[in-house]
């Protein structure tokens, strides 16, 4: 042991004081860097992948906005077969399924009591079905967590655009949020007001997007009756639109947003797409697109239907860069999934398996930098598990992780994780590996800023026994909870 006495009193005591600091700030995790998510929000980011599905009076008019005109009665399945959805997403690695409720047409698909343009007036099981109710437990039933979307505007209803309608708003939101069990999830659509039937006054009606839906009372309700459930909408503040409907985030993608600037129906949705690395809410990014060229089925699409290439690129430009995957897939008028669709869906789950269900690190031997304790150890980023992750010392913003495989493997993916639940931390970094006893970028001339939740790179094939990450920048000391590489081939 050392010997202070030699040392003033005083000298000594600061010194001791000193090591035991440094010791236990080894040995404690990062303090959180505001702003973080909920609970609730890590585990829907942990989804990954989800799926919508439209289907209503539009499905059976061949439109994508009814106006509301349309009677009840035009509703008129032969079979609706949710249990077939519900099996087909699951197979297809969907986690949670959202169902349009009642799209811009004011159409619900659910006995709602407070209006007679429901299900219960259309010959569908002679007004006793309840389409909200079948697919809520075909879900149960195939381990898929349930969302509603709820459309705030409504273009059948007499009286949209008073006070009165707000207050139909959320009893209908209440009604979804008590008779189907667990919700995961609420969809309020950025639309707000123009052109419509509204019971028969066929005109255009302005509303004031900012306040009319006094929003607010729709964080309460959920939060009082649906407290695991996030609610999407420009403005989250559960998850957020990503400014597109194409799937795309940008390759810097920030879970953060200025609460204070952005409401449902933003005027500026190009920074969505980014997110505002100076944000004070935590808002991931919900990348949205459906696997047709419509959100509703129409026959003429049958030949349009995204390949699994297509739907595989978009999972790297939505779950790759640090949000979530969500794509539609339109149910038809015979109730069920069309074939198409289907083979689609199973072929990007193949393909999502091939190019990246190998972690060719796992067992790899990785040194760090800078360590924060052993409990932080640079090894917990090849572990497999999502709740142990390096992290160096406080106030270390750059640092590198050198990873090294038994023998030379070809490469030409590269997965980073950041441990979100301590915050988005990462700013910018870079990826080489050892040629020759050289280091080269994997990826030359492309920008590596975000990280978030998950950031995946792809570049050509490079063959190598060394892979270097260098953090360049960060907002507190990096924690990085997972690395992976890849190999990706061309064949199925």
């Amino acid at each position: 042991m050392t010997n202070y006495r030699h040392l003033g009193w005083l000298t000594a005591a600061l010194l001791l004081s000193a090591i035991r600091i440094d010791a236990g700030d080894r040995t404690k995790a990062p303090p959180p860097i505001a702003p973080v998510p909920a609970s609730n929000q890590v585990e829907w980011q942990q989804r990954e992948t989800i799926a919508f599905i439209h289907f209503g009076m539009n499905t059976f008019h061949n439109l994508e906005w009814g106006d509301g005109s349309a009677p009840a009665s035009d509703f008129r399945p032969s079979a609706i077969d949710c249990e077939q959805w519900a099996r087909v997403l699951s197979e297809a690695g969907m986690k949670e399924v959202i169902l349009t409720c009642k799209h811009h047409d004011g159409f619900c698909l659910w006995p709602s009591q407070f209006t007679d343009y429901t299900i219960a007036h259309s010959p569908y099981k002679n007004g006793r079905g309840d389409v909200v109710k079948e697919l809520s437990e075909a879900c149960r039933k195939y381990g898929l967590k349930f969302g509603v979307y709820l459309s705030p505007w409504d273009r059948h209803q007499a009286f949209y655009g008073s006070p009165a309608y707000v207050d139909y708003y959320y009893s209908q939101l209440h009604e979804l949020l008590t008779r189907y069990g667990d919700i995961y999830e609420v969809w309020l659509d950025g639309a707000n007001g123009g052109d419509g039937y509204y019971g028969g006054a066929r005109e255009k009606r302005t509303i004031d997007r900012r306040t009319y839906y006094h929003f607010d009372r729709a964080r309460q309700m959920v939060s009082a009756l649906q407290p695991h459930a996030v609610i999407f909408s420009d403005a989250g503040p559960g998850c957020r639109w990503v400014g597109n409907e194409r799937g795309y985030a940008d390759a810097t993608n920030w879970s953060f947003l200025r609460s204070k600037d952005v409401y449902v129906g933003y005027d500026r949705a190009e920074e969505l797409t980014t997110g505002h690395p100076d944000g004070d809410a935590w808002v991931p990014a919900e990348c949205d697109v459906s696997i047709r060229p419509g959100w509703f089925y129409h026959a003429l699409e049958d030949s349009l239907v995204k390949s699994p290439d297509e739907l595989m690129e978009i999972y790297y430009r939505s779950v790759g860069r640090n949000g979530l995957m969500l794509l539609n897939v339109p149910a038809g008028p015979d109730g069920r999934i069309h074939d198409a669709d289907i083979r689609s869906l199973m072929g990007f789950r193949a393909r999502l398996k091939a190019e990246l269900g190998h972690n060719l690190l796992r067992g790899a031997s990785v040194k760090a930098s800078d360590v924060r304790g052993d409990q932080f150890a640079a090894a917990r980023t090849v572990d497999g598990q999502y709740d142990s992750y390096w992290a160096p010392r406080d106030g270390v913003t750059r640092a590198t992780l050198t990873l090294t495989l038994p023998q030379a493997t070809a490469i030409n993916r590269l997965m980073l994780q950041e441990f979100i639940p301590l915050g988005q931390r990462v700013r910018r970094f870079h990826v080489d590996y050892q040629l020759n006893g050289r280091w080269v970028p994997v990826n030359p001339g492309e920008a590596t800023t975000t990280v978030g939740y998950k950031r995946l790179l792809r570049f050509p094939t490079i063959r190598t026994r060394r892979l270097r990450i260098t953090i360049d920048d960060a907002r507190a000391c990096p924690c990085i909870n997972e690395i992976g590489a890849f190999m990706a081939s061309d064949k199925l």
